[in-house]
């Protein structure tokens, strides 16, 4: 039996214009901010998962300084999609940031936490946010009901106005397409 590994597409090109296509209409309302919200991960995670030793949060930086590590660390993956959709989408770097949802307690987990972001965006001035959750292929009970209700009623209730979360790319056309092309070059390179 062969087994084959489906390597981090965090960056791809494919992936990240799915992730355009899908929250374009999105993008064509008004918004003050944009909200990128990823899978929370404990962060020894982070620490256990990189060879070196020496770079996963050893400084504030280390997810933009280029590493080997990065093959492996989440958090760097998570800020590669964000900053590669920011430049399809051509977005302003003062009207989005990310964080991260769904933590337990009893150790440091990714922040910023995004509840917390919800509560804080309105104080600054954000009225009408957009939320996206890249790391999500489709919607669940994280992205529904974390998000879309627990999330809009904070961050309304926090002086917030509008809320609208983007759509994960569920089975929407391109990322079935996206997916499709994969399987054809998963096949392509088995039959070698």
């Amino acid at each position: 039996m062969r087994v084959t590994c489906v390597q981090p597409f965090s960056g791809d090109p494919d992936y990240i214009e799915v992730l355009h296509t899908v929250a374009e209409p999105f993008l064509k309302t008004g918004y003050d901010h944009l909200l990128f919200s990823y899978h929370g991960i404990p962060e020894r995670h982070l620490r256990k998962a990189d060879s070196s030793k020496a770079h996963c949060t050893m400084f504030a930086e280390c997810c933009t300084t280029c590493s080997p590590a990065h093959a492996t660390c989440y958090r760097a993956q998570c800020v590669r999609t964000t900053s590669a959709f920011a430049k399809r989408a051509k977005l302003d770097p003062s009207r989005y940031s990310m964080s991260f949802q769904s933590r337990l307690a009893g150790e440091p987990w990714l922040e910023p936490f995004t509840d917390f972001e919800f509560a804080r965006l309105p104080k600054v001035g954000v009225k009408r946010l957009l939320v996206m959750c890249p790391s999500f292929l489709a919607d669940c009970l994280e992205t529904l009901e974390e998000i879309s209700m627990v999330g809009e009623e904070t961050f309304l209730s926090a002086g917030g106005q509008s809320f609208e979360k983007i759509l994960c790319p569920n089975d929407h056309p391109a990322f079935i397409d996206f997916l499709a092309n994969r399987v054809q070059k998963w096949l392509s390179d088995s039959a070698l």
